[in-house]
């Protein structure tokens, strides 16, 4: 296995607090980093999920070192609930790219290194090259603006469409860091950042599966079961905690202008902890890309699952 050491590991596994024959759902495998720990806490089972093959290739190597307990499941995690097939007792999930796709020139989500400019998770269906040489000026810039809130968007787009094709990494970095000017050199964050950021998360419909994953997680967990997710920019942790405050009992009960509903649903959450913990200054230290992790946390009450057509 890889060295990748998987951000806020300590607390993901304080959070579900794996015990004795507990069932397990870590929704985002990657390298096993969560897997590992929470199988070395307890002589519980894991059900590892992930759409990339690669990570398939690792889980089922690791799979060998914990005979009849770790179960390696290829898919999205939105469809935890079919591909596992029972409930849980914790669900565990680490938002957006793994290091070893990130640190992978022929994966292509890193402007570090040149590569194709693929960013597909699941390395089916159309890559960041095919979105940058085929959707109209407008629709890019509203990628650019939704995903990775990049205030130049327009003018980006109106570059990616005067340079068409591109079909590298490098090249957009570097048509991005043109169109930003030397002033954006000078942020703490490299210039082409944010439309990478737009682009992988438009690809891999990221904030689509991460809606649909939190109400899997809900259907899924028994009574008292735990939910960690880690989440990495504003987007992500926005989702979650929305998601956790309406189905928490949080969420504000109207106004004098519109009334509250006559029959509220029970909460299927209790949040654990009023705000997301971060990391520590020494994880921040050691893993810098840990900085802007945001961790989550609610335990599943007995209330049914809300429906998500139904209205409150």
């Amino acid at each position: 296995m890889s060295s990748h050491a998987p951000v806020m590991m300590s607390e993901v596994v304080e959070v579900i607090e794996p015990r004795a024959d507990a069932i397990i759902i870590d929704g985002t495998f990657g390298g096993g980093g969560y897997t590992r720990a929470l199988l070395n806490a307890a002589p519980c089972k894991v059900y590892g999920i992930d759409r990339d093959p690669d990570a398939i290739v690792r889980g089922r190597q690791m799979s060998t070192e914990f005979p009849n307990r770790l179960t390696i499941l290829e898919g999205n995690f939105s469809d935890m609930e079919m591909l596992v097939g029972e409930q849980a007792d914790g669900i565990a999930l680490d938002l957006g790219v793994s290091s070893f796709q990130f640190d992978e020139a022929d994966r292509g989500f890193s402007f570090r290194e040149d590569g194709p400019l693929d960013m597909r998770m699941g390395k089916s269906g159309p890559s960041a090259a095919d979105v940058v040489n085929s959707e109209e000026e407008a629709e890019l810039a509203d990628i650019l603006w939704r995903y990775g809130e990049e205030k130049k968007s327009r003018s980006i787009a109106r570059a990616i469409v005067a340079a068409r094709p591109i079909s590298r990494t490098r090249a957009l970095a570097e048509l991005v860091e043109r169109v930003l000017g030397p002033a954006a050199r000078r942020l703490p964050i490299h210039p082409a950042t944010r439309t990478f950021q737009a682009l992988r998360i438009h690809v891999n419909d990221e904030l689509g599966e991460l809606e649909r994953g939190l109400e899997a997680a809900e259907r899924t967990l028994k009574p008292m079961g735990r939910l960690a997710v880690v989440s990495f920019h504003s987007l992500e942790d926005r989702i979650v905690k929305r998601f956790l405050n309406e189905r928490g009992g949080r969420q504000s009960h109207g106004s004098r202008h519109m009334p509250a509903a006559a029959t509220p649903r029970a909460p299927t959450w209790r949040l654990i902890g009023t705000s997301p913990r971060q990391p520590s200054a020494e994880e921040i230290h050691f893993n810098p890309r840990a900085r802007s992790a945001r961790l989550r946390a609610a335990e599943r009450t007995s209330a049914p699952s809300w429906n998500p057509l139904q209205t409150a």
